[in-house]
């Protein structure tokens, strides 16, 4: 993990797996948009038993994904979890040498477009009045760039570092709504 970054590299099979699971994927999310919760917080958030849920957590933080945050808790009994990492970063490619690892690695890379394909869907599906707030900037976007792998590399480099900044900017105090906005790009080579 790159500690200035707070970026975790993922170069466990075992902890790719976790992030193949959907609930467990999506408790992550939860908990990186609302910060730290409870198991029970957990399971209102998402529709879940309270149950499923501790065991998911737990089975997170066995792989280091989530840690205890102790100092929240209001009594012995009361457990709060966290993220350990602000953010993770793997590649097929870099575990090419465990057939398994990188099948794993290109599992959860598909998973992960299925899911961010399903948030746009369900944000064009939405109601015209939960829509009205947000028309004129949500967007949508494609380019077709002639490239290096370098060249590839420094726009990964400059979407990420944009998106950074907007990510762990000081909120305003300006009394405005502000709401999770899910925000990803792609860059992959392909012919159209």
């Amino acid at each position: 993990m790159s500690e200035k970054a707070g970026v975790r590299e993922v170069t466990d099979a075992r902890v790719l797996a976790m992030l193949a699971h959907p609930l467990r994927r999506r408790l992550l999310d939860v908990l990186r948009v609302h910060g730290p919760a409870t198991a029970s917080v957990l399971a209102e958030r998402t529709g879940q038993r309270v149950g499923n849920i501790s065991h998911h957590v737990k089975a997170l933080a066995d792989v280091g994904l989530v840690g205890e945050a102790p100092e929240l808790a209001k009594d012995r009994r009361e457990r709060w979890w966290r993220l350990v990492d602000r953010s993770l970063r793997w590649s097929g490619e870099a575990l090419a040498d465990d057939p398994a690892a990188e099948a794993v690695a290109q599992a959860v890379h598909s998973l992960t477009l299925d899911r961010h394909a399903g948030y746009v869907r369900a944000w064009f599906a939405a109601d015209d009045e939960e829509r009205e707030p947000w028309r004129g900037s949500s967007f949508s976007m494609q380019r077709w760039l002639h490239l290096t792998p370098d060249e590839l590399r420094e726009v990964a480099a400059e979407v990420s570092a944009l998106i950074e900044r907007w990510g762990e900017r000081e909120l305003p105090d300006d009394g405005a709504r502000r709401e999770p906005v899910l925000v990803f790009a792609y860059g992959v080579p392909a012919q159209p």
